[in-house]
């Protein structure tokens, strides 16, 4: 049994490596509560951004490892996970603890956690389920697996970043559950994108449709967050649409892994593709209404640098 968790200097200082969308999002919610944030991201100006909210950036991620206590992970997906855990195999300590928000492999969640408990060191895979705006909002639910004394000593976190949240059970089953949610939403995300297409063919008012519809028995909430983003065609990111392609898949492979076949989420692998493919990977999840025109994207066109390469909003 690991040891119980050790914070580095108090239980207001958190760590977090990433600093994109989401990790921006986390790092402005603690700071806003008096939490103390030491940061890390590749990219320099994600970590002078967390300077500007008033974090702290260190000399490197080693140095924030070292530090010990809680650590936020907000990285891309699994493989990225590993690539840092393994860099800084030597800098974590333990009774460290390691709250992962990425969404990944549940298999991928396991094994990380039981190679870390073997070293001391404690980990949660805490999936969001809700895009960055949901989150800034306070709305997001959090799925969290791993130990239960992990899950209650991060209270006070769950507190200020979650809407609800969820101990899910052993560690995986939080990415279990976040592939479940973000198969319903995606699918209702496609069904909303299909039913404005289709309602536009007939001649029908799409500012009226989209009205009716949130009235109807046919309401999700996804109505509320991408519908006007599908209408007026702004496609600034909330959660990129690549990143829900990578879900996809990963909802496929672990279906399959049981012998199950999802007919619905392998067309919505099809069209999230061919969004993809006509340049709206690093737009918000709402272009995918862009694959669905008679005419993919005439009228509007993602994003170009001046060399010709999709550039991030």
């Amino acid at each position: 049994m690991p040891a119980s968790v050790e914070h580095a200097s108090d239980t207001c200082t958190v760590g977090l490596i990433g600093i994109g969308l989401m990790g921006t999002v986390l790092a402005r919610r603690l700071l806003e509560a008096g939490f103390a944030v030491w940061g890390w991201d590749l990219d320099p100006t994600r970590r002078d951004e967390l300077r500007s909210l008033g974090g702290t950036v260190p000399t490197g991620p080693g140095e924030l490892a070292r530090r010990g206590g809680r650590l936020l992970l907000s990285l891309p997906h699994h493989k990225v996970v590993a690539e840092v855990l393994g860099a800084l195999r030597h800098d974590l300590s333990p009774g460290c603890l390691l709250i992962d928000t990425s969404t990944g492999d549940p298999t991928a969640a396991e094994k990380q956690a039981a190679d870390l408990e073997s070293r001391g060191i404690h980990y949660l895979d805490a999936t969001i389920s809700g895009s960055s705006q949901v989150l800034a909002a306070g709305d997001a639910v959090f799925l969290v697996g791993g130990r239960a004394n992990d899950f209650h000593a991060c209270a006070d976190l769950w507190q200020v970043l979650a809407g609800k949240v969820f101990h899910t059970g052993p560690a995986g089953s939080g990415a279990r559950q976040k592939l479940v949610s973000n198969l319903v939403l995606g699918l209702n995300r496609a069904a909303l994108a299909e039913g404005l297409v289709f309602a536009q063919s007939l001649g029908l008012d799409p500012e009226q449709t989209l009205t009716l519809l949130r009235e109807s028995l046919a309401y999700s909430r996804i109505m509320d967050t991408k519908g006007p983003k599908m209408l007026s065609r702004d496609y600034t990111p909330q959660a990129r649409l690549s990143q829900h392609l990578k879900d996809v898949r990963l909802m496929l492979a672990s279906a399959e892994g049981s012998g199950l076949a999802l007919p619905l989420t392998e067309t919505h692998r099809q069209i999230l593709e061919r969004a993809e493919e006509l340049g709206w990977g690093d737009a918000d999840n709402s272009a995918l209404i862009e694959a669905l025109h008679p005419e993919p994207g005439a009228g509007v066109r993602p994003p170009q640098s001046p060399a010709g390469k999709i550039t991030r909003p």
